[in-house]
């Protein structure tokens, strides 16, 4: 989760945006850190990939739209349940990957001598009520270039 914030960070440094990073381990401090984020400012909110904050999905779409904050995460579910967009990998094709690498496993080779690999796919996911919700008009050409528009 570390890396992932490390990685927003500099990402937003090089597009000249500041970035606050608020935390929460609990129900009640996604609430604060929401109220946080407004109080400093934030224009908008990426939400890391954690166990914890993907079982909050719904809350955490509800306290966007409450706060008219766009979301952002890597993982498609969250925009099932209301946020805005998530880029990331993807998963069925990893769990696809993991299931050739147990085959070789099982016919003979080291997991040792197996090359590391990294996603080879990524999917975009736009959800266009949430949008609407939050008065943002979503671009025709990413509309375009998604892999799945939530109406």
């Amino acid at each position: 989760m570390e890396g992932e914030v490390d990685g927003v960070q500099t990402a937003a440094k090089r597009l000249g945006l500041e970035t606050t990073v608020v935390k929460s381990s609990t129900e009640n401090e996604i609430e604060t850190a929401f109220a946080s984020a407004v109080q400093q400012g934030a224009r908008a909110v990426y939400v890391v990939s954690d166990l914890f904050l993907l079982g909050r999905r719904q809350q955490i779409a509800e306290l966007a739209l409450r706060h008219k904050l766009p979301t952002v995460s890597s993982q498609r579910q969250t925009v099932r349940a209301g946020q805005l967009i998530s880029y990331g990998a993807d998963a069925l094709e990893m769990y696809r990957q993991v299931g050739i690498y147990v085959g070789r496993v099982l016919k003979g080779e080291k997991p040792a001598d197996l090359p590391v690999q990294g996603p080879t796919k990524f999917e975009l996911v736009v959800n266009r009520k949430t949008a609407k919700a939050l008065g943002l008009e979503v671009p025709p050409t990413l509309l375009a270039t998604a892999d799945e528009v939530i109406e």
